[in-house]
């Protein structure tokens, strides 16, 4: 159960699963706003809780997706919101969820599983801190079923999701995370916004999907196995750190071709940069 107080919600519940709820109405309310009109589109919500992020969407989106892996939480979600047609709670891990099966299902209590045709939806959610990198691996890997994203995590992650080259926070999750769409942070939350209160600051980001692999000229699954070679050692040199993977001479001459220089660190070269130098060493490593 919840209780509304001005401006926040009190939780009556012992959170389990790491949970920290979002009790600040404020806060919940922006979160919605930055999503846009859905009112003719699918919302996913990944760990509704208790609910108070839950209300407003389900007044704002066409479809409600509440993924929920609290089995009490779940059951009494489907309780609360069995009146809306609108709203589907699935009880589900979402590390584990099928998020294309979900989104091209038929909505409704006798969901049918077969497609419905491609459309894009938007994710939004308090992502658990323990599992936060995993879970937006599992959304980049979904791109092109998903619009955007507006996800509330520890205010590190957010800045290092929209970090630029060159600073200090720069680095594969930023790289990554920016070949699939553009960034923006939002706004951050004190602990007291939350309940129990967390020991970190929290911080919102919204990201458009648009995966850049295509205009780069790079593959995808190639290119993001390339990332994780160039940041393996972060303080290391491209030069060194390609070299656990590329022959001496190929890296050599691919960075000359590239144009960068091997003593750079890989923060500090743009994604263009990096799929410049990854055809070179493709290039090399291709029979003629």
């Amino acid at each position: 159960m919840v209780k509304v107080l001005p401006n926040r919600v009190v939780s009556t519940r012992k959170p389990k699963l790491g949970q920290n709820f979002l009790v600040d109405l404020d806060a919940m309310q922006r979160i919605v706003d930055a999503l846009g009109d859905v009112r003719e589109t699918t919302v996913v919500e990944i760990g509704p809780g208790e609910a108070a992020l839950t209300e407003l969407l389900a007044r704002r989106s066409g479809r409600l997706i509440a993924v929920e892996l609290d089995r009490v939480l779940a059951a009494q979600l489907r309780m609360r919101f069995t009146p809306l047609t609108n709203v589907e709670v699935l009880e589900a891990d979402i590390l584990q969820v099928d998020l294309g099966t979900v989104l091209g299902s038929t909505p409704g209590p006798l969901r049918d599983l077969r497609p419905t045709g491609l459309f894009k939806a938007h994710v939004v959610g308090n992502l658990p801190y323990y599992i936060t990198t995993d879970i937006l691996l599992k959304l980049f890997a979904a791109a092109d079923r998903i619009e955007t994203l507006v996800l509330m995590v520890q205010k590190e992650v957010a800045d290092r999701i929209t970090a630029a080259p060159g600073t200090r926070d720069y680095g594969l999750l930023s790289a990554t995370a920016q070949m699939y769409g553009t960034v923006q942070k939002l706004f951050e939350l004190g602990p007291e916004s939350f309940d129990p209160p967390p020991n970190v600051r929290s911080a919102v980001f919204r990201m458009k999907m648009q995966p850049r692999f295509a205009a780069l000229s790079v593959d995808e699954p190639g290119f993001i196995a390339f990332l994780k070679v160039m940041f393996a050692q972060k303080r290391k040199t491209v030069s060194n750190n390609l070299k656990l993977a590329y022959d001496k001479s190929i890296v050599k001459s691919s960075l000359e071709r590239a144009a960068i220089a091997g003593t750079t660190r890989a923060e500090a070269i743009s994604l263009e940069d990096m799929a410049r130098l990854y055809l070179e060493l493709k290039a090399e490593r291709t029979p003629a």
